[in-house]
């Protein structure tokens, strides 16, 4: 049912087009219209390398390049929040070797980029169970949260062993222990309660979701927040996203009739 109702989407909507120039892009986009929070689920590192006969490590250190384009590009439009899932609960059931690579590329690319995140005013807010991270890749996520954590541009959410269903379970358990110490009733229980318990407290809920690489899933990602958010889908792997993707993207948003359960205005 779920691809059924993506071929209700305008066409752009699940593919890019290569002839168009990043400016003609950027001309047609209204910087006033553009999403205050997009999420982007960073996926096709592994097939992308492995149709060049590469190995998977070559799509993943790839991959760090489209983030880091992509980064710049929020920052130079001012967006405000930015969420990417760089790592979920799951992959730890990858190969021993690949995860032990991922991590040494996050600790790689927080190091290299965090004077220059700085400068432009990012702060970086790592989200997820980040006890369970292996040593070198927490320190190198509490430094980069710590350095950026007055700075009062992007924030930049990176979910890091992260879940969506985790998440939730930790808001309920948080809420429970509200409960059972007093601080708070049963029936004082609303949604606010809940978002104030989630890794994204105090942040809006994203406007676009980016998912790339021809999937049609959420894969645990955002699970609350996710509840009215515009999703754009590309066959693009990311590696291969971009500056043109981005703008394509939030577009394609701006083309949208966002109704939150309402009806269409006249």
């Amino acid at each position: 049912m779920f691809k059924r109702l993506l071929g209700n989407r305008p066409k752009n909507a699940v593919s890019t087009k290569k002839s168009i120039s990043e400016d003609e892009l950027l001309k047609q986009l209204d910087i006033a219209k553009l999403p205050v929070h997009v999420a982007i689920i960073m996926d096709g590192n592994g097939r992308w390398a492995i149709r060049r006969g590469a190995p998977r490590s070559f799509g993943h250190r790839t991959g760090v390049n489209a983030l880091r384009q992509v980064v710049k590009l929020c920052v130079e439009l001012k967006l405000k929040h930015l969420t990417v899932y760089a790592f979920s609960t799951e992959n730890w059931k990858r190969p021993h070797e690949e995860v032990n690579i991922l991590m040494n590329l996050l600790v790689e690319y927080l190091n290299k980029e965090i004077d220059e995140l700085c400068a432009n005013n990012v702060r970086v807010h790592p989200m997820g169970i980040l006890s369970d991270l292996p040593d070198k890749a927490r320190e190198a996520v509490d430094m980069a949260a710590r350095r950026s954590k007055n700075n009062t541009g992007l924030v930049f959410n990176v979910a890091l062993n992260y879940g969506g269903r985790s998440e939730l379970l930790k808001a309920v358990q948080e809420i429970g222990q509200k409960i059972s110490s007093g601080d708070l009733k049963v029936e004082e229980i609303n949604e606010q309660v809940i978002a104030d318990h989630l890794y994204t407290a105090g942040q809006p809920d994203p406007d676009l979701l980016i998912r790339p690489a021809g999937d049609y899933r959420v894969s645990n990602f955002l699970l609350w927040q996710l509840a009215y958010t515009e999703f754009w889908l590309t066959n693009t792997l990311w590696p291969d996203f971009g500056r043109k993707e981005l703008l394509q993207a939030l577009l394609d948003f701006q083309r949208r009739e966002r109704r939150f359960g309402g009806l269409l205005k006249n």
